[in-house]
């Protein structure tokens, strides 16, 4: 159990190191309905984390139980193919960074309206931002993968891949627990959270990317040679 939660623990934190989801949940807790629309987008993530890493998972276990030798390397080819691609999407936050002086990136428009958001709707964004974003995509799978390589049970391996979707709504989650604990006092904090977020998202992700795509390339590369 330690061993398999200590495999996704990296692709976790990467999970839970999201600026613009954080963003968002900050400022759906303070619109008319956070207390139903913030607590469903966080739903929403924690099991958008946990499908797409189940799906990996499944499919990494029934590859792994019908393979031979010749194609036992396949989950080391596999993280290597995605460290180079996090490696690639850092390059991108790199080259597409706001200038020294410049203006943060703006927010996403579909922002602009999350006042108006339906319940239904806060949960389906919530679902779509963790489970099919180029970054979590990419970590989900890593984590998936990584399970299945294990070996374990199948209860121990789905107990981890829970463990995976926790760790990594973290950040969204977190704010949300604030909000209900602390009312009105949390506004000053998150709001603060919020701003800093928005000026170094650029950096954040760059940095996040950068380490998590050498933590895989390496951990795929010693697997296949040695």
């Amino acid at each position: 159990m330690g061993e398999g939660i200590s495999a996704i623990l990296p692709q976790a934190l990467g999970a839970a190191i999201s600026p613009v989801p954080i963003i968002a949940i900050i400022l759906m807790l303070f619109t008319a309905k956070a207390k139903v629309n913030a607590p469903l987008f966080a739903l929403g993530w924690v099991i958008g984390l946990f499908v797409i890493a189940g799906i990996a998972y499944s499919v990494g276990d029934s590859a792994t139980d019908s393979s031979d030798g010749s194609t036992s390397n396949w989950p080391f080819i596999l993280k290597v193919v995605l460290g180079v691609l996090l490696l690639l999407l850092a390059v991108r936050q790199w080259i597409n960074r706001p200038k020294p002086g410049g203006a943060p990136q703006p927010p996403p428009k579909w922002m602009q309206g999350i006042d108006q958001f339906s319940p239904v709707r806060a949960f389906g964004l919530g679902a779509l931002l963790s489970g099919l974003n180029p970054k979590n995509l990419l970590l989900s799978v890593a984590a998936g993968t990584s399970v299945a390589q294990l070996g374990t049970s199948a209860a121990s391996s789905w107990f981890v891949i829970l463990v995976y979707a926790l760790i990594g709504s973290l950040t969204i989650g977190g704010p949300v627990v604030y909000f209900f604990v602390a009312g009105e006092k949390a506004e000053a904090k998150l709001n603060a959270l919020k701003a800093w977020l928005g000026e170094n998202n650029a950096t954040v992700m760059m940095v996040l990317f950068a380490v998590l795509g050498i933590v895989l390339l390496s951990d795929g590369l010693t697997g296949l040679f040695t």
